[in-house]
């Protein structure tokens, strides 16, 4: 493999004077590494992209928008946040699936210094109040779908302005076309590259989302980090095969196939596409045969998902007749791409590469990078940290472990969050002395890669999403009768895992677990309602400190006895 032309290129593009040196900086009272030529906040990040004017941006079904119509719409939706009297700061909810408008609303905010709140679409009416009690923006931005169930419980919007998007304006909202309408002039706003910029929520082990603090610099830092990983696996692999570059590189056109409001499809699909003049072709949401049919229609040149997208788009049958030869990268993040399907795509793929990325909310996007030729060499590794952090796997009492054995992954770099919102508590238990306690179990091997083994927190990991179990126990025990539960991942060959509960009824009731998914169903997004429930007849195994023996416990349970 080509192991020292990536030293020798890692070694090029870092060094002084170079597109992506590395230097340090002073942060939250900890020297980090920070890329030196990085823009100095995202206003400049989009800013930046007025050059591509006459460019296609952003397709949506028939809809098509440019660069131009973009920068004008930014700049009358940041010019009508400023008019409102919203300061450096203040926050906007965007709640809604993934409309042209949810970028154009996240760019008009960076531009005004203003802070992004992404509400996660699949919440249900609970946990949209919580999230805007938590959060408590200024502005909510909702679809119709979200206006539905802000009229459920039309408090939680509490002393916010409702801004309909794609719906008539209910009473006392306004409409869209006002936002819009106002004058095409950007406010000149001076930006703190270290304030908070953008909240996106994470599921809480205390069963609460946790609103992490993702800053100006934190989401540049990942840009960049996106660019270097294209950059030195592209010099590597160049100069190994003797294969050059086309003269003119491809405008980078990205099927976006995840939410908006998770770095996967925001900060690494978006980001990427948008600072390289290309193109985003949202999906409203995802169904292999009509990705198909927008890559052939739009010639995407990357597809970036969950790894059962990239499954099923392999295995369509469609994918043999449908023109794909403009792919160049397909896979994603959100979960770590199985070996055999690196190996799949590496195959059934004319022109793509297997792609990878490791990261977390908590970074603001990736940790790791790893494509082509060095992710079929090492298909279970999920590649380098990249060049603003510094990596190490500790043991259970913080000691550095030696290559090859496995402990817990801490980073520490400038992308990471300045912590969670309302949870000093959280903050303190995650970021230790600048370092993040990832929660997931890796090693490293001797060329720096690292390998994911298990994780440390107790989550199920469903197509991307991670769902903690402690929130879904506290949603069962709300059930009167139930008097034990305990929450685990069940594997599953599509979306990873599946949620699973073992339940025990408290003495002469019964469990329905018809019933106890309908609770669920109530309160808590639908992913994370369990699909499999068993109901025991004897009190949950315990070790000698009280705590569910869950592994055993998976382990002695046949998945045909579930309901």
């Amino acid at each position: 493999m080509h192991y020292a032309q990536l030293d020798q290129a890692w070694a090029e593009l870092t060094a002084p004077g170079a597109p992506f040196e590395i230097g340090e900086i002073e942060l939250r009272g900890a020297r980090i590494r920070a890329f030196k030529a990085a823009p100095p906040d995202v206003r400049s990040v989009w800013l930046s992209t007025a050059p591509f004017a006459e460019r296609e941006y952003i397709i949506y079904g028939d809809e098509r928008l440019s660069y131009a119509q973009a920068h004008a719409q930014v700049a009358s939706i940041a010019a009508w946040l400023t008019a409102k009297g919203l300061k450096p700061g203040d926050r906007v909810a965007i709640a809604m699936r993934n409309f042209p408008e949810w970028m154009l609303i996240y760019w008009a905010c960076a531009c005004t210094g203003l802070v992004v709140v992404g509400m996660n679409a699949w919440w249900t009416s609970t946990e949209m109040a919580y999230g805007l009690k938590d959060a408590a923006p200024r502005v909510i931005f909702a679809d119709a779908e979200r206006l539905e169930r802000i009229a459920t419980q039309p408090d939680m919007i509490g002393a916010a302005t409702l801004v309909a998007v794609r719906a008539p304006a209910p009473a006392g909202a306004v409409a869209w076309s006002e936002v819009v309408s106002a004058p095409a002039v950007m406010p000149d706003v001076a930006i703190d590259p270290d304030a908070d910029f953008c909240i996106f929520y994470t599921s809480g082990t205390t069963g609460f989302p946790k609103g992490a603090q993702l800053t100006q610099r934190s989401c540049v830092s990942n840009l960049m980090n996106m660019l270097f990983a294209g950059q030195v696996q592209g010099l590597a692999t160049q100069r190994a095969t003797g294969v050059e570059p086309p003269a003119t590189p491809p405008i980078p056109i990205a099927l976006v196939t995840t939410p908006l409001f998770h770095v996967t499809a925001n900060n690494c699909v978006a980001y990427a596409a948008t600072a390289g003049g290309g193109k985003l072709v949202l999906m409203y949401k995802w169904e292999a045969g009509e990705a198909l049919r927008l890559i052939e229609r739009e010639r995407c040149t990357t597809m970036s998902g969950v790894p059962v997208m990239s499954r099923e788009l392999i295995a369509h049958p469609d994918f043999a007749t449908r023109d794909t030869s403009s792919l160049l990268t397909l896979g994603g993040g959100g979960a770590q791409l199985q070996p055999d399907l690196v190996l799949k795509i590496d195959a059934a793929a004319a022109t793509a590469r297997p792609n990878t990325g490791y990261g977390m909310t908590e970074t603001s996007g990736i940790i790791t990078s790893i494509a082509g030729d060095f992710f079929v060499d090492k298909p279970a590794s999920c590649g380098r940290a990249m060049p603003t952090f510094e990596a190490k796997v500790v043991d259970d009492e913080g000691r550095t472990l030696p290559s090859g054995q496995p402990g817990e992954l801490w980073v520490k770099g400038s992308s990471v969050i300045a912590g969670y919102i309302n949870r000093p508590d959280a903050t303190a238990e995650t970021i230790v002395d600048g370092w993040l306690r990832t929660g997931d179990v890796a090693y490293l091997d001797d060329d720096g890669f690292i390998f994911l083994v298990d994780r440390k927190k107790d989550m199920v990991l469903r197509g991307g999403e991670n769902i903690y179990c402690a929130e879904v126990e506290s949603t069962l025990y709300q059930h009167p009768d139930v008097a034990e539960c305990t929450v685990f991942g069940v594997p599953d060959d599509r979306l990873g895992e599946e949620v699973g509960a073992a339940v025990v009824p408290r003495p002469g009731a019964t469990l329905d677990p018809a019933a106890l998914r309908a609770l669920c169903l109530s309160l808590i997004a639908k992913h994370k309602a369990p699909r499999y429930i068993w109901v025991m007849d004897q009190p949950l195994p315990r070790n000698a400190n009280g705590k569910f023996l869950k592994r055993e416990l998976r382990a002695s349970l046949d998945i045909k006895d579930a309901r």
